[in-house]
């Protein structure tokens, strides 16, 4: 081979690794993220991209060490390690850190090494093409690398697998367009070009080994069985004897089983039964410009989907969803020449937008036979995460992806995505070879494969998953209109109902408003309330939802009162005249209400001449215009949301002094803080001032001194208090004393001088009113 790439100079001297470059170009037209070495804003790119895969054989290994020192290279974003055998588990670490194109290394990462497999053996055309590897891990626009593999200690079995091989994947970013004014921008030049040769430098010192910090999970709670429990769930079908066993072979260095030769099968010309779950929206192959001259056979195919298992690729989670298509790309490139098999190993694939894409070929709408589950492949499908969730799980939207696609699949085939299935194993592996082993229709990579895959966290938001793919779940009854009052709603003849589920809607067929077990209201899946009208009185209202599987699922019954009565005002606004100061502007009152209901009264709103919002009785204390009719208005509210309105309007007048009929000694005091400029004192005891009033409230209004007596008051002959107006200060136009009756009449009111000893003096403003 030429290597007319590769930059040769004198670094480029004493390198003993063997150099292999492997180019596989393609085209596509979906952009990715732009990465750069400056501060520039990059736009999305329409032209075409090349892919290409470069790899470079490892240095002989010297002990249980061996590394590939740093070099530059062309750009790549994925990069994983192959070996010679595919049977061959590697013991061990390999860790890389990698030269970003905006000029910094990455910190050492760890390849994952979960040592599963692909395709089972003979399943796929891949004799002297299948190799042993790690999981592919996306490092983004880099330029450099630095690898260095570690096997296990201990035992003399654990060395470095044969053919240790580097594997440098560019998929294909297309050129991006730099941001500028009316569209027109810069071009990046040829840095996103494809991947050429590496090219070598001299080695340098190594870090000391890193060290595998995965954290391992507890044992699953809903792991598989291999005793096969009667299927209970329903609507859907279910098998109720173990299938018979697969025909594919287990690895030949774990069994003496002869591997059996299997050829292609053509795409199923039977109509395929009728799916009720619709097509899941899905990014095809051709979106993401799948390179379909490396996928060198026609795909193979089951006859059925009985379980959907669920992956995820391992690697960074801090890739942007708009790389994915490059990642998809790039695990195919990776699948197909790093690896050796026929093409992407996942049915689909899911990023952590929640996209989905379309992984082998051979169309979704199929038993594509696939390279996901070692010893599970046949009849059964995969989706895979990208990304690596031990510690933190999926996001909803992805959760709901994957529930929609594993529903879509299963159900084509009557079974049920929250039930069971007993499978047998094609492998001596995780389970011995010809083995009936019980999982959940919708389970996890580690159920069939000693494996860590799909890490603990999204591991455990399975159920979840099942729960979404076929039932109602977390069916809710969020509330009525009206008012819930302890555990009952009250509400009005025609209400709203509220709802909420975390199954995704284009997986609900329908919800069913049933009250007293009659169906009242349908409303569509997307829905999440409806509109009801049922009769006055006591009831029970249900939410039952219906899964486009078929499985229904009810919240628990809600009690709930219908009344149509509106509520009554027994004392609608009514003022009083209340303690305080008046002016010529303001006179201090209470307002006071009392409303009604048969079930309960939820509020009353003072509506104008201002708002504010009381219980069903009581008071409140303001102020009003003198002289001025003022109407108060108020709104009462039932618990089930039936109003009533009430209004009065009141007059607060002034009744001066000078109105009044004298007796004993009184003379005029003067000044702009009495009422009209003028008021009435005495120092006379028995002196009195009576006055006749027409009304319902009535207040006296008088100045407080330091030197102020006593006044006796009277009402209608009989006294009523005496009020001692000394204060510490002068205090004009006060409120001392009020009186308030049920409705008006005629009243008499007198005020006499007590003449108290050393301050006799009695000083008035007259009276206020309210008629």
């Amino acid at each position: 081979m030429r290597f007319s790439g590769i930059r040769w100079n004198r670094r480029t001297a004493g390198i003993g690794a063997a150099i292999v470059a492997t180019a596989v170009a393609g085209t596509a037209s979906l952009a990715a993220a732009g990465f750069g070495e400056d501060d520039a804003v990059w736009g999305e790119g329409t032209g075409p991209v090349s892919t290409a895969l470069h790899t470079v054989a490892f240095p002989a290994a010297n002990g249980r060490e061996v590394t590939i020192p740093r070099r530059d290279t062309e750009r790549f974003a994925m990069v994983g390690v192959t070996w010679t055998n595919p049977n061959v588990g590697f013991k061990g670490t390999i860790a890389v850190r990698t030269h970003g194109v905006d000029g910094t290394w990455s910190g050492w990462r760890s390849l994952e090494l979960d040592n599963h497999f692909g395709p089972e053996p003979g399943a796929e055309a891949t004799a002297g093409k299948a190799r042993g590897g790690t999981d592919p891990l996306w490092v983004g626009q880099s330029d450099g690398v630095e690898v260095r593999a570690t096997a296990a200690g201990g035992g003399t079995s654990d060395h470095l697998p044969a053919g240790l091989r580097l594997e440098l994947v560019d998929p294909g970013l297309t050129k991006r367009r730099k941001a500028g004014a009316a569209g027109v921008g810069h071009v990046r030049p040829e840095r996103l070009q494809p991947v050429a040769e590496v090219q070598a430098l001299e080695p340098t010192p190594t870090d000391p080994a890193p060290t595998d910090t995965a954290p391992t999970g507890p044992a699953p709670t809903d792991a598989p069985t291999t005793t096969a429990p009667a299927e209970t769930t329903a609507p859907a079908p279910t098998e109720t004897t173990a299938p018979p066993a697969a025909t594919t072979a287990p690895a030949p260095t774990t069994t003496s089983a002869p591997a059996p030769t299997t050829t292609p099968t053509a795409a199923p010309t039977a109509t395929a039964p009728a799916n009720p779950v619709p097509t899941p929206k899905v990014v095809t192959r051709a979106e993401w410009k799948a390179d379909e001259s490396i996928v060198t056979d026609p795909p193979t195919y089951g006859t059925t989907v009985k379980a959907f298992f669920v992956h995820h690729t391992a690697g960074s989670n801090d890739y942007s969803c708009a790389d994915s298509a490059a990642l998809v790309r790039g695990i195919e490139i990776y699948h197909v020449k790093s690896n050796g098999w026929n093409d992407i190993g996942y049915n689909f694939l899911v990023d952590k937008c929640g996209v989905v894409f379309e992984g082998r070929k051979g169309g979704i709408d199929k038993p594509v036979t696939g390279a996901h589950t070692y010893g599970f492949n046949t009849d059964n499908a995969a989706i895979a995460v990208l990304g690596t969730y031990i510690s933190a799980g999926i996001p909803t939207g992805v959760q709901d992806a994957i529930a929609h696609v594993a529903a879509y699949k299963l159900r084509a085939y009557g079974n049920d995505p929250f039930g069971k299935v007993t499978l047998t194993s094609g492998v001596e592996g995780k389970y011995h070879l010809g083995e009936q082993v019980v999982f959940n229709r919708i389970s996890g990579h580690r159920d069939a494969v000693a494996t860590e895959c799909p890490g603990d966290a999204l591991y455990g938001q399975l159920a979840t998953i099942r729960a979404k793919a076929a039932t109602i779940a977390n069916l809710r009854l969020t509330g009525l209109s009206g008012t819930l009052r302890g555990t009952t709603y009250y509400t009005k003849s025609t209400f709203t109902a509220s709802w909420t589920t975390i199954t995704p809607s284009n997986l609900i067929s329908r919800f069913d408003v049933v009250v007293d077990g009659a169906v009242v209201a349908t409303a569509a899946g997307t829905a999440r309330s409806a509109s009801v009208t049922v009769p006055a009185g006591a009831h029970t209202v249900v939410v039952r939802g219906v899964h486009l599987v078929g499985r229904v699922n009810a919240t628990a019954g809600q009690a709930f009162v219908v009344d149509t009565t509106a509520p009554t005002f027994p004392q609608g606004p009514t003022l009083a005249l209340r303690t305080g100061q008046v002016s010529g502007t303001v006179v201090p009152v209470t307002v006071n209400w009392r409303a009604a209901d048969n079930t309960g009264v939820g509020s009353v709103q003072l509506t104008a001449p201002l708002s504010r919002t009381f219980a069903a009785s009581g008071s409140y204390g303001t102020t009003t215009k003198p002289s001025v009719a003022t109407t108060w208005s108020m709104r009462a509210q039932d618990w089930a949301g039936n109003t009533a309105t009430t209004s009065a309007s009141w007059t607060p007048v002034f009744l001066p002094e000078t109105k009044a009929t004298r007796t004993g000694t009184w003379s005029t005091a003067t000044g702009s803080s009495y009422l009209g400029g003028s008021a009435l004192t005495s120092t006379t005891a028995k002196s009195s001032l009576t006055w006749t009033v027409t009304g319902r409230s009535v207040a006296f209004v008088a100045t407080r001194t330091s030197t102020s007596g006593q006044a006796e008051i009277w009402v209608d002959g009989v006294k009523q208090t005496t009020v001692d107006l000394r204060y510490s200060t002068t205090d004009y136009r006060r409120v001392m004393w009020t009186k308030s009756w049920s409705s008006s009449a005629r009243h008499t009111v007198k005020i006499v001088v007590v003449g108290t000893s050393g301050r006799p003096r009695v000083i008035t403003d007259g009276l206020v009113y309210i008629g």
